[in-house]
């Protein structure tokens, strides 16, 4: 079989690398197409995955349109000397234009109930959309849920477990504590209109959580003078290492916010967004903490760090919320070498992907 995936953002790496390496050990071929966004091109390279870039992306509405006109140039003249068999990427509006040109199956996998745009772009032309359980916005007849995470796709113990040489590289040892925080760009077409940290606030947080606990920054955007002193200096492809080993998560990436409360981290989630699925989740076992603004947070996060044994406490509320969850590479890996009966076994018998635990 011969896959088309379509790369926007860093995350969609970590997404299909796993099923990559399974279906390319299975004799499938592969042609990636990413857009230069962050450190995407970095992740592929490190991965060992071959792809073709499709430009940076565009900020305003306007360019946003028009880059839709580039990118699906770009992705079609690919295809057309590939002849892929299937089209497969995260909430892709690209992929599904092309896959209808060449009328072929395309699976869209999305956990944004808030992308409205993404949506309404790509719906019309997906053959499956494939949500986790959790994802509360009815997709319609084209819809199939699976019991698990995006993050999972890397994340699941299949797949990931820490290596504790992170904590050489950030220069702490065993015993000293240290926070992660995350600034987002507030870029994406979902994100307009919504907010986190202002630029005084992000100085403040730092300054009282550093009084406290180390403080790594990973930022989309530029990060201000005073701050760039604590700008994280590691390669992308280990930061779920040092997520792993943190003592607190302060961020306002909904995915990164999810990652650590997956690996049992205390997560302080800062957006004026409504919830998604898995937050909701996350939030309602109380792995994470969700605020509109930067009032509170860190009253939050010194109550955590002071409270005895407060890791053990978020590790054993981590492990009820995975307790039944599926590997998701493992089904996705099984749905694709299976499609299209693999949509007819899902509808008349949704517990078969409980073979994937």
């Amino acid at each position: 079989m011969k896959i088309l995936i379509d790369i926007g953002h860093p995350g969609h790496v970590h997404y299909f690398r796993n099923f990559y390496k399974i279906m390319k050990s299975k004799g499938h071929d592969f042609l990636f197409i990413a857009r230069n966004k962050e450190v995407s091109f970095s992740l592929l390279e490190h991965y060992n995955i071959p792809y073709t870039p499709r430009g940076k992306g565009k900020k305003s509405l306007l360019g946003k349109l028009l880059y839709i006109l580039y990118a699906n140039f770009i992705i079609l003249k690919h295809a057309l000397k590939f002849k892929p068999d299937l089209f497969l990427s995260f909430s892709s509006s690209y992929m599904g234009h092309v896959a209808f040109l060449m009328r072929k199956p395309n699976i869209i996998i999305d956990d944004t109930e808030h992308a409205k745009l993404e949506h309404m772009m790509y719906k019309p032309f997906a053959s499956v959309i494939l949500t986790p359980s959790c994802f509360y916005k009815d997709m319609g007849k084209k819809q199939i849920k699976f019991d698990s995470y995006t993050e999972l796709f890397y994340l699941h113990k299949n797949y990931f477990s820490p290596d504790k040489k992170i904590l050489n590289d950030l220069g702490v040892n065993n015993d000293k504590k240290y926070a992660i925080i995350r600034f987002v760009s507030w870029g994406a077409s979902h994100d307009f209109g919504q907010s986190g940290f202002d630029y005084l606030s992000k100085i403040d947080l730092v300054n009282k959580i550093n009084s406290s606990l180390n403080v790594f920054i990973t930022s989309e955007s530029k990060l201000p003078e005073e701050l760039k002193q604590y700008k994280i200096q590691i390669p992308p492809e280990q930061l779920h290492n040092a997520l792993a080993f943190a003592s607190l998560y302060i961020g306002e990436g909904g995915t990164t916010a999810s990652e650590t409360s997956i690996l049992g981290i205390p997560t302080l989630y800062i957006n004026t967004i409504p919830l998604m699925g898995y937050l909701k989740d996350e939030n309602e076992l109380g792995i994470l903490h969700h605020f509109k603004d930067g009032k509170g947070v860190t009253e939050k996060a010194i109550e955590i760090i002071d409270k005895p044994g407060f890791k053990n406490e978020y590790n054993q509320k981590s492990q009820k919320l995975l307790k039944n969850k599926i590997d998701p590479t493992a089904f996705l890996v099984w749905f694709i070498e299976n499609y299209p009966n693999s949509v007819n076994i899902m509808k008349e018998n949704p517990n078969y992907q409980y073979n994937f635990k």
